[in-house]
């Protein structure tokens, strides 16, 4: 079989949806590309946002990968069904989800169909804080090693045990029933293997590094001791989980009969060892040392590999450190933003409140009328703002907005704080206010590159991915700005989904490594943002401001000591 015969598959589950991309393994050319979105997610089932709740069912996940695999093998004209080499997997996380002996999560039982605590507990869940903050001040105080020490010195409502703590304080039907936990990243590659067994599960190094604070300085996972600490399920749970992690470039196994009949594929397709979107998107912009990869999104994750020699070099306040968890042998570090599209988002909802409520109690429409009012409205929110936005000076004494309103993740992670904006007076009409959020997301990104800085770890570029770099280039150009460094775009719609087809080529064993499979898959950058030396000295007094703000809310108005 010619290398131009041979074909990879990357599956990409974002927050809202799952998508395959088919793709030449000889030179990156995608030939197709499937987008499923989960069913009932998108009805909103199963999430409190005001509680800061959000789980997914795994019955989204099940039959919106099958449909989106049957969709995207669809698509290219020639059948090459058979000549599909290898699917990888990523996923959001830490995503966790309790699961039975047989490694089947609880919600597909039916005693707990409907119970969001057996389900998959999304990264952005934010109710575990307490549980975070003890698992923190525990890892400082119980005598033996400090947990968190390569997770950047704080544990985050967002990680694995924080989220397993809280439900089992919560839900003691949960707790007896849980044989394991497994995150989204290791437990779809398992189904697509068939051996589902948590204890023959292959563990994302990803996952456990990032987010369970698993390291070989301690043999893996906490001590039993400590975690017994926290509590006694947990030491217990320990003995259910794993010791051994795997990097994206490890084979998970072969595609499972079941599954090969479902998609028309052969069980000589390798599935690989699963990992993190962010992870995998910065493989897929072809990430190199020192280079800060953006994925840009509902959030933001900020990713830069060094040398692994470099790992005692720690990084106070981010999301870890991890040998192997971007790209092999490399040291893989994480920071990133709870919100960034997300706080856009949040504005257009609050101006559509109108249109979503208002209209339809004045019965001048009927509910079609109103349904593609609002969508044609909706459409045009952020594009209308963001060009109103951009030709609005900048201004130092205007509308500053603080960007926490999904909490801080980093630089020093912090659930519990909450966003600002200060300035407002009667003149301060929609497209102001968008600008100072847009502008407070990039002070929110400069913070995460001082901080690199600060701890020796030189930020030499800006690599962005993600729907924003493609969708608004206002959002990009004040982000350039207020960082004072030129951020390349990546090239190619897809580079999360092609990170993954890059893994998948490399442990199907098409390629000997994943550096060899970006050099030949690759799509370089189709274009580069560059500061404007003007608003860069503008920006800087006003970041000040900025620091200020958030120094006074954090510590001045905080109701905790």
């Amino acid at each position: 079989m010619q290398m131009d015969e041979k074909y990879v598959i990357g599956v990409d589950f974002g927050t809202d949806s799952v998508r395959a991309v088919i793709v030449d393994a000889a030179e990156g050319t995608e030939l197709g590309t499937e987008v499923v979105y989960y069913p009932r997610w998108t009805e909103g089932k199963y999430c409190n946002p005001e509680k800061k709740q959000f789980r997914q069912h795994p019955l989204d996940y099940l039959e919106s990968l099958e449909k989106c695999l049957c969709g995207v093998l669809a698509k290219p004209s020639a059948n090459i069904s058979q000549k599909i080499q290898g699917i990888s997997i990523d996923t959001t996380g830490s995503t966790p989800c309790a699961v039975n002996t047989q490694g089947q999560p609880l919600a597909l039982m039916p005693e707990f169909a409907e119970n969001p605590n057996a389900m998959f507990v999304l990264w952005k869940d934010h109710t575990a804080v307490n549980e975070a903050m003890q698992i923190t001040n525990l890892a400082k105080e119980w005598g033996g090693h400090d947990y968190t020490m390569y997770e950047g010195g704080i544990y985050s409502a967002e990680w694995f045990w924080s989220k397993i703590l809280h439900i089992i304080r919560n839900d003691r039907q949960v707790k007896e029933s849980a044989f394991s936990w497994v995150e989204h990243c290791d437990w779809i590659p398992a189904v697509l293997t068939g051996n589902t067994d948590p204890q023959f599960i292959k563990r994302s190094r990803t996952a456990a590094g990032h987010k369970a604070m698993w390291h070989r300085t301690w043999n893996g996972l906490p001590s039993k001791k400590f975690l017994s600490e926290l509590d006694p399920y947990l030491a217990d749970l320990r003995d259910n989980l794993y010791q051994d992690t795997y990097t994206a470039d490890t084979p998970a196994g072969n595609l499972s009969e079941d599954w090969a009949n479902k998609l028309g594929l052969s069980t000589d397709c390798i599935i690989g060892v699963g990992a993190f979107d962010a992870h995998l998107g910065a493989v897929g912009a072809e990430i190199e040392p020192n280079m800060l990869v953006k994925v840009m999104g509902t959030s933001t994750c900020d990713m830069v590999i060094v040398d692994n020699s470099e790992e005692e070099k720690l990084v106070n306040g981010i999301c870890g450190q991890v040998d192997g968890s971007i790209m092999p042998n490399m040291l893989g570090l994480e920071a990133g933003q709870s919100a960034f599209g997300d706080i856009y988002a949040w504005f257009s909802d609050l101006l559509m409140w109108p249109l979503k409520s208002v209209v339809e109690e004045l019965g001048l429409f009927n509910q079609e009328e109103i349904q593609d009012l609002q969508q044609k409205v909706s459409d045009q929110i952020i594009p209308l703002l963001s060009d109103r936005a951009e030709q609005l000076a900048i201004e130092e004494d205007g509308l500053l907005a603080i960007d926490w309103l999904n909490g801080r993740r980093t630089p020093d992670a912090n659930q519990e704080l909450e966003g600002a904006i200060t300035g407002l007076n009667l003149g301060s009409d929609a497209p102001r206010i968008f600008r100072a959020l847009v502008e407070s997301t990039a002070f929110g990104a400069k913070k995460i590159v001082e901080r690199f800085n600060e701890e020796g770890v030189e930020i030499e570029g800006v690599i962005a991915i993600g729907g924003i770099p493609k969708k608004s280039p206002f959002v990009m150009q004040v982000t350039a700005d207020v960082l004072n460094m030129p951020i390349k775009v990546v090239a190619g719609e897809e580079s999360v989904a092609l990170g993954t087809a890059m893994a998948a080529a490399a442990a199907s064993g098409i390629y000997s490594s994943i550096e060899e499979a970006q050099q030949a898959m690759g799509k370089g950058f189709e274009k580069t943002f560059l500061p404007s030396v003007e608003n860069v000295e503008k920006y800087k007094k006003l970041y000040e401001k900025y620091s200020k703000l958030c120094d006074f809310i954090e510590f001045e108005l905080s109701e905790k000591p």
